[in-house]
């Protein structure tokens, strides 16, 4: 048993003056001489031991009552657990992810939170929540109740790792306080695999809560198979969390016009997985959306992207020799713009205005080339040059300390394959399925030593480069003259130079994803006091842009937040639309088993835990049973006094 109020149990030392009264209140008898006093000393001592007896009743009672009043000022209680009387910071994790959609019988899991949470927290106990937007530090239940109600879902998710941390950061640094985290999400699998050894310091209380049906169906990605002058194929790839008879529509839509451009319907009775292709004619519309038609799917069923006519890519050759494969490279007309010159029929201007430029089999680089070479680097164009096997050294190395790339250095006259590729380099990025390491190598008999601090993209068995990058320019160091090396025959030739083209006018993809650094190019010309904006009904910003001599370079990150479709906007000019979808990460909808994690509490529902929690933190209070007590023993004193003689 434990007191409220300890140092009024000093009055209890008070209880020694009624007994020092009794025992020191002495009466004195006067003896009366009496004849034959037998039996009247019989009835005295009788009466004294009576009389002696019912003092000591009463003042028992007496000090009975007097302490019971005492311990009752004292406010004796007893709590329910050692950690009743510890002071407590209670931190919420409310997961507000796309997954929370999901509905049971009272309806979607978030609000349903959302209705927990306020009908269990106290209305002024101080407690920290967050979700994977927000966080509401060191608030009440008064002050955060609307907010709580009007609480959105996110893009963003958090892993458990991501929440314990953050926990760990908003917690005090207090070590005589017991400090519990309360997780509530639906605990997907993939949020728990790096599941953190918890601190003895932390106490982690995790309330899963799941839809009762667990279905989903994603879009997962939009591609396009085939484009030409007259038509375009479009391949959607769509996944659901398990098999189901059902079928589902799927319907393509202009955006501009609400027009129904395609429409078709997908089963996943046989696999997780399907496709659908949409044929359209190469006019039909700009902006486009997506969406698989059901009631009961709530999140990824709609997908948008943004198809404008294809801006061709200006590549200017300047080669000697056998130059077919340039040709060949560059065929697609709806890509690229091909301008082949030789060494003498050079036009400067259109090299100049060139996003791509190729350096191939020149004997030597014309001074006046050089310095175009220069210029166009700085104002964004990508640069590639491949020597001829009878390069003039010094002519080269001019030119690449110009652009600062390097050097060639001695001239490599032995038989060298070429074994190292450099999955990592962008321009490698999305070409292999697999690292590939039993090919049949491609090979030169004469080459450069290249001295750089670029990266290597592709290396000889000696470990030095055989194609190295730096700041956008791609220097080969040795001649793929078909006498020298017949890596013209390899299957990396079209991809390498078929991504560096690409690389020098990164034009808008179909779609972009949300939460990460997305980066493209605008061709487009601005005056120095431009500025390019992204916008739609809904928002407008300005993204992070740097401009070149032809084209604006644009990168984006944190915005936009919404999902959708954007214009590029200059002024009150409408560029070019783009469109951005949220990630699937939530899609997959399997949850993990909780029941193997050590050192956590589980709770079926935020009522339970909450339940619990009081139950182990009530505390048993006294004082009313001993002020019952002080009130029975002054009744009993009374009784004493009236009834004992």
């Amino acid at each position: 048993m434990q007191f409220k109020h300890p140092e009024l149990l000093y009055a209890l030392l008070l209880l020694i003056i009624p007994i020092l009264v009794h025992l020191f209140q002495l009466r004195k008898f006067k003896e009366q001489a009496f004849t034959n006093v037998k039996f009247l000393k019989r009835v005295k001592l009788q009466t004294r031991k009576s009389s002696q007896l019912k003092k000591w009743l009463i003042l028992l009672s007496r000090l009975c009552a007097l302490a019971a009043i005492i311990l009752a000022f004292a406010q004796p209680f007893l709590p329910s657990t050692t950690s009743a009387l510890q002071e407590k910071e209670n931190l919420i994790y409310l997961d507000n992810s796309f997954s929370m959609q999901q509905k049971n019988t009272q309806g979607e899991l978030l609000k349903q939170n959302v209705q927990e949470l306020l009908k269990n927290l106290p209305k002024n106990k101080e407690f920290t929540l967050f979700t994977n937007n927000k966080t509401y530090k060191n608030t009440t239940l008064t002050a955060i109740k609307n907010q709580l109600l009007q609480i959105e879902y996110s893009k963003e998710e958090l892993s458990f790792s991501e929440v314990y941390l953050k926990a760990q950061q908003h917690f005090s640094k207090k070590s005589n306080t017991q400090k519990n985290l309360i997780a509530v999400s639906d605990f997907q699998q993939k949020n728990i695999t790096d599941f953190p050894e918890i601190d003895s310091d932390y106490q982690v209380n995790l309330i899963p809560t799941q839809a009762e049906e667990n279905l989903n169906i994603s879009i997962d990605s939009v591609y396009i198979i085939e484009q030409n002058l007259d038509k375009i194929e479009l391949s959607v790839v769509l996944k659901a969390n398990k098999k189901n008879e059902q079928t589902f529509p799927v319907s393509l839509i202009n955006t501009a016009t609400k027009k129904l451009l395609a429409k078709s319907s997908v089963a996943f009775s046989e696999n997780k997985e399907t496709e659908v292709i949409f044929s359209l004619p190469q006019e039909e519309f700009v902006d486009a959306k997506i969406t698989v038609e059901d009631d009961n799917l709530y999140y990824d069923n709609t997908f948008f992207f943004s198809l404008e006519k294809p801006k061709k890519i200006t590549v200017a050759a300047i080669a000697e020799g056998d130059n077919n494969f340039i040709s060949k490279i560059f065929k697609d007309q709806l890509k690229f713009n091909l301008q082949l010159f030789s060494e003498k029929n050079i036009d400067f201007s259109k090299v100049e205005n060139a996003d791509f430029i190729l350096l191939s089999g020149l004997e030597k680089i014309p001074n006046g080339l050089g310095n175009i070479l220069s210029k166009t680097q700085q104002n964004g164009s990508v640069i590639a040059i491949v020597p001829s096997e009878n390069a003039n050294i010094s002519s080269y190395n001019n030119v690449l300390k110009s652009i600062g790339f390097g050097s060639f250095s001695s001239e490599i006259s032995s038989d060298l394959k070429i074994t190292g590729i450099n999955f990592s380099h962008p321009l490698y990025k999305n070409v292999f399925n697999k690292r590939v390491n039993n090919f049949e190598y491609p090979s030169v008999k004469k080459s450069f030593q290249l001295q750089t601090t670029g990266n290597s993209v592709l290396n000889y068995s000696n470990s030095q480069a055989f194609l190295a990058e730096k700041n956008h320019v791609y220097v080969f160091s040795a001649s793929l003259n078909s006498e020298n090396s017949n890596f013209k025959n390899s299957p990396l030739i079209a991809p390498t130079f078929y991504n560096i083209a690409q690389q020098s006018l990164q034009l808008p993809q179909l779609y972009f994803s949300m939460g990460q650094t997305n980066t493209f190019d605008v061709p487009v010309e601005l005056g120095n006091d431009q500025v390019l904006h992204i916008s739609n009904k809904t928002q407008d910003f300005i993204p992070r842009q740097q401009k070149f001599n032809s084209k604006v370079q644009i990168t984006t990150n944190e915005l936009p937040d919404k999902a959708g479709q954007f214009t590029i906007v200059n002024k009150t000019d409408s560029i070019q639309q783009i469109s951005f979808n949220y990630n699937r990460n939530e899609s997959d909808l399997n949850f993990a088993d909780l029941s193997t994690i050590k050192n956590i509490e589980l709770s079926n529902t935020i009522s339970t835990y909450f339940s619990e929690s009081r139950s182990a933190n009530e505390i048993n209070q006294l004082w009313k049973w001993f002020v019952i007590f002080a009130l029975l023993f002054l009744a009993i004193e009374v009784l004493l006094l009236k009834f004992l003689k």
